[in-house]
């Protein structure tokens, strides 16, 4: 594990030569962009580079106590707001940026830089104008050997987003490119993290792709490609790890998640609802066929599991067993509201079994699952109804399906590997 020359005062941290980490770790029950879930908490992630002019890249919004801290650490390494030259926005969304308003008035001289969307974004939300807008390949002198190149990223994962390189150090700071859940759990970088918590992060990662980035996923190469060929020594995003010890597995990370869109891992992901358990015995009698092939299946209960996580099993793997009863003659509005998801974040080209049970009729359930799915490039390898409880020949066909199902999923080769 590295050792790190850092400041280390009020929680401020020297990550590289004249490169200062002035974020806060959020940890609340408010929910990310108002409906994820974050049991484990969020960093928001802010940074000041010092040349002869100080730049600070990135804000904190007013949330738990997010915005107090930021003012603590500057003030901790010497930066009176007063004195800021240069406030760059990557990306203005509110969780950036929601501090934009009061910084401004603390430093009235600094000049915002963004991209021509977020400076017209910045104008709708905050009614600021006058901000300076930069394109890819532009450049910015701080002095003292410190400048900045930019690069824009449209659509990782709003249009308006980019990424700010500062060339002495080699430190990208990439905003939601490259960014994860998770507060930090007493250190910043991948270099510091204890073996035992890489899966803590590897989950986190998929958790954030899978509720922010997913539907962006055709953007997540060409990002890398404008990339291709630079230096890296670090990678600083607005949340999650910073990465040091190798930025390039972050990136290999991403690339991954965004393959998950055409294929993703060779594993099952069981979601199931179920009002009095008919549809939950037919869930297991599908899982037991999918097991029986030594394929691995997470089972996710709905709406009981938080959807948040439920994406992100369903993003990683290649079959998707969907078993749910009908309800009012048409599906189970939890699934409903599973299906929503999987149509706008565009969960493309999986395997799947659906079934369900169903009481006097079913209804629509069949004709919404088909207009709700049909641009998803879904394979329906099995489909079975039944009428109340599943009779023997019922659950075999449920084990039969889910044999089916893993025969066809592990044919897949995996795409996790130690690099990535």
């Amino acid at each position: 594990m590295a050792t790190t020359t850092a400041v280390e005062n009020n929680g401020v941290r020297e990550i590289a030569d004249g490169v200062w980490w002035v974020g806060s770790n959020v940890r609340t029950n408010d929910l990310f962009e108002g409906m994820w879930q974050i049991p484990h908490g969020v960093a928001l992630n802010s940074y000041v580079v010092k040349g002869e002019k100080t730049a600070i890249i990135e804000l904190v919004r007013e949330w738990a106590g997010a915005s107090t801290e930021l003012m603590k650490k500057l003030h901790a390494i010497g930066v009176a707001p007063s004195s800021i030259d240069y406030i760059i926005m990557n990306h203005m969304e509110p969780d950036h940026s929601g501090f934009l308003s009061t910084m401004r008035e603390l430093a009235p001289k600094a000049e915002i830089i963004a991209s021509a969307r977020g400076a017209a974004l910045i104008k709708a939300f905050y009614g600021i104008e006058g901000v300076r807008v930069v394109k890819t390949g532009d450049t910015l002198d701080l002095g003292a050997g410190k400048s900045f190149t930019f690069v824009e990223i449209p659509n990782v994962h709003w249009p308006d987003s980019m990424v700010t390189l500062e060339t002495s150090t080699h430190t990208l700071f990439s905003s939601d490119a490259f960014g994860s859940y998770g507060a930090h759990k007493g250190y910043l970088f991948d270099d510091e993290m204890p073996a035992s918590d890489r899966e803590f992060w590897e989950e986190e990662t998929l958790r954030y792709y899978a509720n922010i980035v997913a539907l962006f996923s055709d953007h997540v190469p060409r990002a890398v490609e404008k990339l291709k060929g630079v230096e890296l020594k670090v990678i600083a995003p607005a949340h999650g790890l910073l990465w040091r010890g190798n930025p390039g597995r972050i990136v290999a990370k991403f690339m991954r998640f965004a393959s998950y869109k055409k294929e993703a891992e060779p594993e099952v992901c069981v979601v199931y609802g179920t009002m009095y358990g008919n549809t939950e015995n037919m869930a297991k009698a599908i899982a037991q066929g999918v097991a029986s092939e030594g394929v691995k299946a997470t089972i996710v209960k709905v709406p009981e599991t938080p959807m948040t996580d439920v994406l992100a099993h369903a993003w990683r793997s290649a079959g998707l067993v969907l078993a749910c009863p009908t309800y009012n003659y048409n599906i189970f509005p939890p699934m409903m509201d599973f299906l929503a998801h999987c149509q706008h974040m565009r969960y493309d080209s999986k395997k799947v079994v659906w079934t369900g049970s169903y009481g006097w009729s079913e209804g629509m359930k069949h004709k919404t699952f088909e207009e709700m799915t049909a641009a998803l490039k879904w394979d329906v390898v099995g489909r079975h109804s039944f009428n109340g409880a599943p009779n023997a020949d019922d659950l075999a066909k449920g084990v039969e399906m889910g044999k089916l199902l893993a025969q066809q999923v592990k044919a897949l080769p995996p795409k996790q590997t130690d690099a990535n």
